[in-house]
């Protein structure tokens, strides 16, 4: 059960990663210059209020110092590059292995 749920979280990652990616490449297109929206800048965007809460709460729990170093150095990187790794990472968790049963090393 808990894999499935992992791996429907990373079809979902996935899916905003590449949502996020055609936004990048359009205004890469239309601007004719590379353009990377920053995760923070989308986030700002979508929902300034959730964004607000979010590091309100990282701050109080966590401490300013996670805030400042860790998790503001991941908003800042590409959103399309940070929900790939996210669905990359929720992806292995759920990973199922195969089982090899009744196979054995040859000489």
């Amino acid at each position: 059960m808990f894999r499935f749920v992992f791996r429907l979280a990373a079809m979902v990652a996935l899916s905003v990663s590449v949502i996020m990616a055609v936004l990048d490449t359009t205004r890469t297109v239309a601007a004719s210059a590379l353009v990377l929206t920053p995760l923070n800048a989308s986030w700002l965007a979508v929902s300034p209020d959730t964004r607000a809460a979010f590091e309100t709460f990282v701050r109080a729990k966590a401490g300013p110092l996670l805030w400042d170093t860790v998790i503001a150095w991941g908003l800042n990187q590409p959103g399309f590059a940070v929900f790939a790794v996210l669905a990359f990472l929720l992806y292995a968790i759920g990973y199922r292995r195969q089982r090899r049963t009744g196979q054995f090393a040859t000489n």
